[in-house]
């Protein structure tokens, strides 16, 4: 039996590899696992999850059919058949057959005496939230992922990086309907990760918190209704401000917010907050941008005051297959920010002055993680010596 690789191994390479590589590397192995009982399950295991790799990008693009065809809503309703799905949604019975039996191998649909129907991961699809928005929005980044050697040489020009103008500074800062599609975007999944974040970080101790890059106050506003003593401010973009008066007006909140339109690149953060969150901010933006930002949040705050930070989180040592797959990926074609792991935005606080760092590892890190810091007491003294 031929032992060669497609492509070119030499001996010399393959014999520098840890053991199980080289086992890995040998077909003749893959062979003889599949013939051996004890090992045949896991050869099996290992092989579906290749596999898995090689076809996902078939399963989002029949993910994001059956969003837009909108075939997930309608059996919220209840079960259908083929023909009542495909007739509405304008699709071949044929055709739409397919995509069904796609999503019941995605594990979103079953079928039964010919009605269709959500599996209870489907049902969750529906209301998770943002999920939908995000599945929407991949179109972006399909598309600049269509030629992926291209892109991560460098060669492309992502439509992501125009999606998100406002990172560029004041010009896109300064557009309203992109501002609206990104706040839109990013209040729809911020429920969860206000959720999360509150799980994972007291905020019983804290007088008066401020929400840098807060948007329409999606956080501020789940963060006020758990600590009902708690005042708050926001402070973003003053083209996405104006839809957090509306929230906070719908949930009681208003005379407890104070709203502060502003650019952290061009203006002074406000005074008077004992802790400053900074949820999926510093991830859209370069190192030196974060950097000058966490000395400006260092600075608005007095000593003892905590700054927390909440977005999805790179691996690190281990890369995650979510945050290292995903968002890594749809940072770089964002092209001004990047993931970082919570080990990296730890030394970043360092430098900026803050100490305590902790790392607070989300149990959904596609969601959110948290590293939280403090700025030292007797700060001041020090840097005046």
């Amino acid at each position: 039996m031929s032992d060669t690789l497609a492509g070119s191994v030499t001996p010399a390479r393959r014999g520098r590899q840890p053991w199980a590589v080289r086992l890995g590397l040998s077909p003749r192995f893959h062979a003889f696992c599949a013939r051996v009982p004890g090992l045949r399950g896991l050869a099996r295991a290992e092989g579906a999850a290749l596999f898995d790799i090689v076809q996902g990008f078939v399963q989002s693009q029949a993910l994001l059919a059956l969003v837009e065809l909108r075939v997930l809503h309608r059996l919220a309703e209840g079960p259908l058949p083929l023909a009542a799905l495909a007739g509405p949604a304008g699709v071949p019975v044929e055709r739409m057959g397919v995509l069904l039996r796609a999503g019941a191998g995605l594990g979103l649909l079953a079928c039964r005496r010919g009605q269709w129907r959500l599996t209870v991961r489907g049902a969750a699809f529906l209301t998770v939230p943002g999920l939908e928005a995000m599945v929407r929005h991949h179109p972006v980044l399909y598309r600049d992922l269509a030629d992926p050697v291209a892109f991560f040489r460098g060669e492309t020009v992502p439509e992501l990086a125009g999606f998100w103008p406002y990172v560029f500074g004041a010009g896109g800062a300064a557009d309203p309907e992109l501002a609206a599609r990104y706040s839109a975007l990013m209040a729809d999944s911020q429920g969860l990760v206000a959720a999360d974040t509150l799980s994972l970080v007291d905020f019983g101790s804290v007088r008066h918190l401020m929400d840098v890059g807060g948007g329409t106050g999606a956080f501020l506003a789940a963060a006020g209704a758990e600590y009902p003593g708690l005042r708050m401010t926001l402070f973003d973009l003053p083209a996405v401000v104006p839809g957090a008066a509306a929230r906070f007006a719908a949930a009681g909140m208003s005379g407890r917010v104070e709203i502060v339109p502003g650019s952290f690149r061009d203006d002074a953060l406000p005074q008077g907050a004992d802790a400053v969150s900074l949820v999926r901010v510093l991830y859209d933006h370069s190192d030196a941008t974060v950097a000058a930002l966490l000395r400006a949040v260092h600075d608005a705050l007095p000593e003892g005051g905590r700054v927390v930070v909440s977005e999805p989180m790179a691996g690190g040592e281990r890369p995650d297959p979510a945050t290292d797959v995903y968002f890594s990926v749809y940072t770089l074609a964002m092209q001004t920010g990047r993931t970082r792991s919570a080990a990296e935005i730890g030394a970043m606080l360092e430098a900026a002055g803050f100490a305590g760092v902790q790392i607070h590892k989300g149990f959904r890190p596609f969601v959110t993680s948290v590293v939280t810091a403090v700025r030292p007491v007797n700060d001041a003294a020090q840097k005046s010596v």
